[in-house]
């Protein structure tokens, strides 16, 4: 049984509200939501999940070298990040896409790095303070922390207004609780009180490692260790993911520290189109985590509240229009000009980038001369 008794939630997994006196603050935190929402919860998760379905067939027809999937964490991306603020600073890992798409980024962009046509991804100034995404595990942990410290050194939080306070959210898996990187971003976390929430996705499988073998705790004690205000949720309340996530960012904005989130939650497919979980996953924690859905779950409760049929068609028909265009800008793309390698190395002109650049140029065209 993944979930213990310090698990948090709100919305069981049969869809219905769960009340108790452990959780009555998180109620209070999204007391402010209307239905109208919850509508725009589900269909995020929806859209997105279409999203990734799309984008791995894309990779399997030889469109990317690789694609990474987030199907079954949709619940923990969609409630957190809906829960930040515009002048938050998010730093993903790399399976972040509904995360994104909140953000407003162009899921083409996640496409386009993977494919290889793009030297980072996004600037994150048109994304809204989303950053690119990390492959090397945990080393952004470091990256955010670093963010937060000079957050703190600028005196942008504690002011006491909370709708301008900054603050910083970073998203990491299980696996990255063993790396160093990890750990030291907690130290210095804790120890320049950066205003920052430290959220662990935990789908409990660090490509074939399974978490048990990682930790024989509870990964959210390892961060309790340093210091840090933790807490366990279950990841697939899209509702438990907004309220804990929307109070701990509150309080790191209003100078009491870095907190530490461990949503519970669970990778449905490959860690990447490269790995075969069936070689090391059982079916049946497979089948228990899909019964959880985090979609499923969420339309089960919209349902009860009167929701009607036409909406979730609605979705459907968006989501398959939204993958639709996916798959024609993908078509699409093209190779960027040799010369993007020099574009972005310094911000000003530097001479030997700009000799590089004219060697580079010369060499090019002297093929194309020899070839008429």
């Amino acid at each position: 049984m993944p979930y213990t008794d310090a698990t948090l939630s709100l919305l069981a997994p049969d869809g219905t509200l769960v009340t108790n006196d452990r959780n009555e603050m998180y109620h209070q935190a999204i007391s402010h939501l209307s239905e109208a929402d919850f509508r725009e919860f589900y269909r995020v998760m929806r859209v997105v999940r279409r999203f990734d379905i799309e984008a791995g067939n894309l990779q399997r027809q030889g469109q990317m070298a690789l694609w990474v999937p987030s199907i079954g964490q949709e619940g923990a991306q969609v409630g957190s990040a809906f829960a930040t603020r515009s002048q938050d600073h998010i730093f993903p890992a790399y399976r972040e896409h509904a995360v994104g798409y909140i953000r407003g980024l162009d899921l083409i962009n996640i496409i386009r790095m993977l494919r290889g046509v793009t030297h980072g991804g996004w600037n994150p100034k048109e994304t809204n303070n989303f950053h690119l995404y990390t492959l090397v595990i945990g080393s952004h942990t470091l990256h955010a922390t670093g963010y937060a410290m000079g957050i703190g050194f600028d005196g942008a939080c504690s002011t006491g207004a909370l709708e301008e306070d900054q603050a910083v959210l970073v998203y990491f898996g299980d696996g990255a609780t063993s790396q160093g990187d990890t750990n030291e971003a907690m130290v210095f976390a804790q120890s320049y009180q950066t205003p920052q929430v430290f959220f662990l996705q935990n789908n409990h499988w660090a490509i074939s490692v399974p978490v048990r073998v990682q930790s024989r705790t509870p990964l959210f004690e390892r961060a309790a260790g340093f210091g840090l205000p933790s807490i366990q949720i279950d990841g697939n309340d899209v509702l438990m993911s907004y309220a804990a996530t929307r109070l701990s960012m509150d309080a790191a904005r209003s100078g009491q520290g870095p907190h530490f989130i461990e949503a519970l939650t669970y990778r449905i497919g490959a860690h990447t189109t490269s790995d075969d979980p069936t070689k090391y996953r059982d079916e049946d924690e497979l089948a228990f985590w899909q019964a959880r859905d985090p979609i499923d779950r969420f339309r089960t409760y919209l349902t009860s509240l009167g929701v009607e049929q036409a909406f979730f068609d609605q979705v459907e028909v968006e989501a398959e229009d939204h993958a639709s265009d996916i798959r024609a800008r993908t078509m699409a793309l093209e190779s960027p000009p040799a010369s993007e390698i020099f574009a972005h190395v310094f911000t000003d002109d530097h001479a030997g980038i700009t000799a590089e650049a004219a060697w580079l140029e010369e060499y090019l065209a002297s093929f194309e001369e020899g070839s008429s």
